[in-house]
């Protein structure tokens, strides 16, 4: 049996599995904004077909939205729907821990 030690995270599960930091990024904004909807409809006891009406898409999109089928949501997307349901989304920007190189003029 090996005895390994758990690697600590990067603050970003996405960057832990192995994405590049620019896509582990968008993964994880988007993963939030989709959790939020999906807490939202279970919150509310909406059914798929009311969480549809709702936010004017098909029952099938808002299936997909509950499913967590992250690929199929953009930022847009998710940003446009959590306004229909009436949420507010709001940015907060800070500092990466480790900054990603900065390139010279040429680039």
């Amino acid at each position: 049996m090996v005895n390994e030690r758990p690697t600590p995270s990067r603050g970003n599960v996405f960057e832990d599995l192995g994405f590049p930091r620019e896509e582990a990024a968008h993964l994880r904004v988007r993963s939030a904004l989709m959790a939020a909807l999906a807490e939202l409809i279970q919150a509310r006891g909406l059914n798929q077909r009311q969480a549809a009406s709702l936010l004017g898409v098909s029952q099938p999109r808002v299936s997909d939205l509950v499913r967590g089928r992250l690929e199929l949501f953009s930022s847009d997307m998710l940003i446009d729907l959590l306004s229909r349901a009436g949420v507010r989304v709001e940015l907060s920007l800070s500092p990466l821990e480790k900054p990603l190189a900065v390139l010279g003029p040429q680039g």
